[in-house]
C-alpha cells in the first residue's frame, strides 16, 4: 500500500510529513527544505511557480503573484447579492458573512480559492513521490481548528482536484497536540496555542492512555502572522511618505519589496531589540530609485501591533470557559506557528496563562507531523491511539421570525447525529424552508449560510401541528449530511453541506480536476527549467548570505551590483524565460565572486594592519 502522508496547507508555508518505523518525518521539497511557501506565481505562455521559486519572482511580478489564498477559502458566492433585499443593513450582513467574491483574476482568467490551494498541494504531493520514490494518492490535510463547515468542504475539493484522497481533515492544534503527546501516557490537559501566517486557534486537549480527547476549540480565522507583517508594512509606507512624500501604496511593485522586508524584520526582531531595514533600489515612480535605509525596534513593532495580540485573548478565554477550566488546570502549553516565536506573544502567553510554553517542539513542523500520525491512526500502522474531536461552531436552522435555532451546539463531540423536531408556522402550510446556518449569534441573519432546501408535500394542518424532524449528520471530517423527515407524511429530503454559496459545483470539480492533470503532465516536461529556476534561487541566497557577510569596507559599486542582479534575477524569474533565467544567474554568480574576493581582501588588510601595530 502507497503512504499516506499528513499535510499542513497553510497560509504562508506548507509542510507534508509520512511515518518512517512508525515516528513522523518531515518530507523536504524539490528545493531541498522542510517548508513550501504558499505561494504561486503566472507566468507568461500559461505557466506557472509554485512554492519558493513563486515567492522571488514577486516583486517583479505582483500582479501574477497569489499570496495567502488560504484566507479566501470556502468564502464564494454565487447568487447576486444586490437582489436578495432591498434592506441595506441585511444586504451589509449578508455580504459580511458570504463575502462577494473571493476568488482571483489573473490575465482575465478567473480562478477559485479551491483551486490555487490545488496547485499548493499538487508540489506538495509531486514533491513527497520524488523522494518517496512512488505515488501518492491518499492525504490527511489539517485545517485551523475554527474552520467552518465550508471550508473544510473547500479543502477536501482542492485535494481533489490537486489527485489527493482526503481521508481525513484534521484541526491543526489537535495535529500538534498528536505530535505533542504520541509518548506520552500519563493523562494531562493541554492547551495548544497556534498562531499561524493567516489564522490564530486555541484548542484544548486531554490525552493520556492513547486517547486525545478535544474539549473545546475556539479562535479567529482572520488574525496571523500577515497581520503582524502588514503592521510593519504600514508603518514603512508612513515613514517614506514622511520623508520623501511619495505614497508608496500605489506602487504594487514597491508594495511587495516592502512585504519581503517586513517579514525579515519580523524574525530578525525575535531575537534582537532593533533591526535595521535596507531596501536598496526603491523605485517610488517618482524619477530615480531610492537607496532607502531605516531602523525599527522592537518596542516600536509591539506597539504597533498591540491589538492584534489582545485579539487572542478573547478566544483564549472562551475556549477555557467552554472546556470548564480555569488557567491552573492546564498542564502544559504548546505554541504553534512561527508568528508564536515573537516575543510579545509569549509575553501574552504568560499574563493570560502564568506558566512558560512547552518548547520542546519545532512550531512550524508539528502541524504537518500530527497529520502523518492521525494518516498512520487510520491506516493502522499507529495502532492503540484514538482521536476525538469536536465541531467548532453551532449548527442549526432559521425559524420564524428570523430566529437561529441551534441543533448541535459548538464543541461537540464528533462523529455526532441529533435531531430537533419543528412544527408548521402558518395554517395549512404545505411547504417547509429548511436554512442551514453555522454560527453562535441568535439571530440568522448574523450566521452564516451552509445551504437552503424545500421539504414539500407536508399534509396541511393547522399551525402548530406539523412534526418534521430536522437530523444533522456530522463526520469525522466535520462535513455534514442535514435530513429533514416529515413524521405524519413519511417523506423525506436529504443533503450532503457541499454549499453552493461557498464550494464547487460538481462540474467545476470536475473540469478543475482535469485541469490539474494536463497541467501535471506538463509538470514533467518542464523539470530542465525547473533546475534552471532552482539554480537561480540557490543563487539568490548565496548573494544574500555574501551581502551579509560582505565588509563594510566592500566597495559600494559591488554591493549595488549584487543587489541589483538579484533584482534582474527575480525579474527573470518571473518572465518564466529559461535562458535569460540561466543569463541572469550566472551574471550574479559573477558578481558574488566579485563581492565575495573584494571582502576577503579587506578582511586581510585589516588582520596585516592589525599585526603591523603590535
Amino acid at each position: 500500500m502507497s503512504k499516506v502522508i499528513g499535510i499542513d496547507l497553510g497560509t504562508t508555508y506548507s509542510a507534508a510529513a509520512y511515518l518512517e518505523g512508525g515516528r513522523p518525518v518531515i518530507i523536504p521539497n524539490a528545493e531541498g527544505d522542510r517548508l513550501t511557501p504558499s505561494v504561486v506565481g503566472f507566468l507568461r505562455d500559461n505557466k506557472r511557480l509554485v512554492g519558493q521559486l513563486a515567492k522571488l519572482q514577486a516583486v517583479a511580478n505582483p500582479d501574477g503573484t497569489i499570496f495567502s489564498i488560504k484566507r479566501r477559502m470556502g468564502r464564494r458566492a454565487y447568487l447576486d447579492m444586490d437582489s436578495l433585499s432591498d434592506d441595506r443593513e441585511v444586504l451589509r450582513q449578508v455580504k459580511r458573512r458570504m463575502g462577494s467574491d473571493y476568488g482571483v483574476k489573473i490575465d482575465g482568467k478567473e480562478y477559485t480559492p479551491e483551486e490555487i490551494s490545488a496547485m499548493i498541494l499538487q508540489k506538495v504531493k509531486a514533491d513527497a513521490e520524488s523522494y518517496l520514490g512512488e505515488s501518492v494518492t491518499k492525504a490527511v490535510i489539517s485545517v485551523p481548528a475554527y474552520f467552518s463547515v465550508s471550508q473544510r468542504q473547500a479543502t477536501v475539493d482542492a485535494g481533489t482536484i490537486a489527485g489527493l484522497e482526503v481521508i481525513r481533515i484534521i484541526d491543526e492544534p489537535t495535529a500538534a497536540a498528536l505530535a505533542y503527546g504520541l509518548d506520552i501516557e500519563d493523562i494531562h490537559t493541554v492547551l495548544v496555542w497556534d498562531l499561524g501566517g493567516g489564522t490564530f486557534d486555541v484548542s484544548i486537549v486531554e490525552l493520556g492512555d492513547g486517547v486525545f480527547e478535544v474539549k473545546a476549540v475556539n479562535g479567529n480565522t482572520w488574525l496571523g502572522g500577515d497581520d503582524y507583517d502588514q503592521r510593519i508594512v504600514q508603518h514603512l509606507v508612513e515613514e517614506f511618505q514622511r520623508d520623501y512624500g511619495v505614497d508608496l501604496r500605489k506602487n504594487k511593485v514597491a508594495m511587495q519589496r516592502l512585504k519581503e522586508v517586513a517579514e525579515k524584520a519580523k524574525v530578525e526582531l525575535t531575537s534582537g531589540e532593533i533591526t535595521r531595514i535596507r531596501v536598496p533600489f526603491l523605485d517610488a515612480d517618482q524619477g530615480a530609485p531610492q537607496h532607502w535605509e531605516t531602523t525599527l525596534t522592537r518596542a516600536k513593532f509591539e506597539e504597533l501591533a498591540s491589538d492584534l495580540r489582545q485579539k487572542m485573548m478573547g478566544p483564549t478565554k472562551q475556549a477555557l470557559a467552554d472546556a470548564g477550566l480555569q488557567p491552573e488546570d492546564i498542564d502544559r502549553v504548546i505554541l504553534v506557528g512561527g508568528s508564536t516565536r515573537m516575543p510579545g506573544v509569549q509575553t501574552l502567553f504568560r499574563q493570560v496563562m502564568g506558566q512558560e510554553p512547552y518548547k520542546d517542539i519545532h512550531p512550524d513542523e508539528v502541524v504537518a507531523l500530527g497529520a502523518a500520525i492521525q494518516a498512520g491512526i487510520l491506516t493502522g500502522e499507529i495502532k492503540g491511539k484514538v482521536l476525538i474531536d469536536v465541531t467548532p461552531l453551532s449548527l442549526g436552522i432559521e425559524t420564524q421570525g428570523g430566529i437561529f435555532r441551534k441543533v448541535v451546539e459548538r464543541n461537540t463531540t464528533i462523529p455526532v447525529e441529533t435531531g430537533y423536531l419543528f412544527t408548521n408556522a402558518a395554517d395549512e402550510q404545505e411547504t417547509m424552508d429548511v436554512h442551514v446556518l453555522q454560527g453562535e449569534r441568535d439571530m440568522a441573519i448574523y450566521n452564516m449560510t451552509l445551504d437552503r432546501f424545500e421539504l414539500t408535500d407536508i399534509p396541511p394542518a393547522p399551525r402548530g401541528e406539523a412534526r418534521v424532524e430536522v437530523v444533522f449528520k456530522i463526520d469525522a471530517n466535520g462535513i455534514v449530511r442535514v435530513v429533514a423527515h416529515d413524521l405524519y407524511g413519511d417523506n423525506s429530503r436529504e443533503l450532503r453541506i457541499s454549499p453552493r454559496f461557498y464550494g464547487l459545483r460538481r462540474e467545476e470539480l470536475e473540469h478543475m480536476i482535469e485541469e490539474a492533470e494536463r497541467y501535471a503532465a506538463e509538470d514533467q516536461k518542464q523539470r530542465q527549467q525547473v533546475e534552471i529556476n532552482i539554480r537561480a534561487d540557490n543563487m539568490i541566497r548565496a548573494a544574500n548570505h555574501t551581502l551579509e557577510e560582505a565588509d563594510e569596507d566592500a566597495p559600494t559599486a559591488l554591493r549595488e551590483g549584487v543587489e541589483q542582479e538579484i533584482l534582474r534575477v527575480r525579474a527573470a524569474l518571473a518572465s518564466g524565460d529559461s535562458q535569460e533565467i540561466k543569463t541572469r544567474a550566472e551574471e550574479l554568480e559573477g558578481k558574488i565572486k566579485a563581492l565575495d574576493r573584494a571582502t576577503k581582501k579587506a578582511e586581510a588588510g585589516a588582520v596585516h594592519a592589525s599585526g603591523n601595530g603590535r
